[in-house]
């Protein structure tokens, strides 16, 4: 972990190194407000650990790492001074010498990466017109939707979506771009997002709009997650409808025991590490020549993936997180037992 005070912007920036046995740790920089620097230094070091296990599921020759940059709670930056802490990241990101590559996350964007790259070149997800590939997250929602095909042939015997009830939560950059694909596909589709400006894309769509907490107790096939994280807790799941969950929200779980509370209620639960990885495939892809074609065939491998990892789960008697975890576990072991 790497902690600095920028000398432009008088912000805390950190860098969480979680693993570099696979290869440089790459994860997005967060810029977020926390009660303290304490809670953020948690939060890098808890993120960056499920970026070595997304890297690792998702067989790339990467480690896990998150940057965040630490803003007041309740105040809003002025353009300068964002522009100044992005500036005093980068210098973050240059002093670990390449160990660590960093791209857009929560509070980000491709445009912030082009003012990260002034400072450093360990950054992936610039614009096109700077040599990156630009936004990420059709990809991200690719996988999302390959993943619920995945899941919905686990389950219900066959992948279509038609006429599948399908709740959609967090109408972000991800979350939209699912609800359109499932849209597409025939599904029978329900949208919830805390911002009620969002309610239009419901209207273009077709679909029902309810509230995320009305949306999370629905009776749905599939539940799609693209909010926040910690959606699934003690409380929640006991009140869950539907048979399937799948979605690109991080850290779904509060924590890691939910999981067997899903598993007795009878649901299938993607982890989300695995379902969300496309948008890391497809940065992971620039630091070796981008091809969108190849990120394409890499995204629709999430399905070879989930499938794997149910059949594993299965043969173990063990939650798909489980069997998902020890997946990255036997991949990170092989990269260090190489490495010696």
């Amino acid at each position: 972990m790497l902690v600095r005070r920028g000398l432009r912007s008088g912000l805390f920036t950190f860098v969480a190194v979680h693993s570099t046995a696979r290869g440089p740790a790459l994860g997005g920089c967060r810029m977020w407000a926390y009660d303290d620097a304490r809670a953020a230094m948690r939060d890098a070091m808890r993120l960056s650990r499920a970026m070595t296990f997304k890297a690792a599921v998702a067989d790339l020759t990467l480690g896990g790492g998150k940057g965040v940059i630490m803003i007041p709670v309740g105040r809003r930056l002025s353009s300068e001074r964002r522009h100044a802490a992005l500036l005093d990241f980068a210098d973050t990101v240059e002093a670990l010498d390449g160990h660590y590559i960093t791209a857009e996350d929560v509070g980000t964007s491709s445009r912030d990466m082009r003012v990260i790259a002034e400072r450093t070149r360990h950054v992936v997800g610039l614009a096109r017109g700077q040599g990156g590939s630009g936004d990420p997250s059709p990809f991200t929602a690719l996988g999302v939707e390959i993943a619920i095909r995945a899941c919905c042939e686990r389950v219900f015997g066959q992948a279509s979506l038609r006429d599948r009830s399908i709740g959609v939560i967090g109408l972000g950059h991800v979350g939209s771009r699912v609800a359109k694909l499932c849209a597409r596909a025939g599904a029978k589709l329900v949208v919830a997002d805390v911002d009620q400006t969002k309610r239009g894309l419901a209207d273009e769509l077709g679909a029902r709009w309810l509230t995320p907490e009305r949306a999370l107790e629905a009776s749905l096939d599939v539940l799609v997650p693209c909010a926040l994280g910690a959606i699934l807790d003690d409380e929640t799941v006991p009140r869950l409808q539907c048979q399937v969950i799948a979605g690109a929200a991080n850290n779904q779980l509060a924590d890691d025991a939910v999981a067997d509370l899903l598993a007795a209620r009878g649901v299938l639960w993607a982890p989300d590490f695995v379902v969300n990885a496309g948008g890391l495939i497809n940065v992971a892809e620039e630091l070796h020549g981008y091809d969108a074609a190849s990120v394409r065939r890499r995204v629709r491998g999430i399905a070879d993936t989930l499938r794997t990892i149910f059949h594993d789960a299965d043969a173990i008697g063990a939650t798909p997180l489980t069997a998902a975890m020890e997946l990255a576990r036997r991949r990170l072991a092989a990269a260090q037992a190489k490495a010696v």
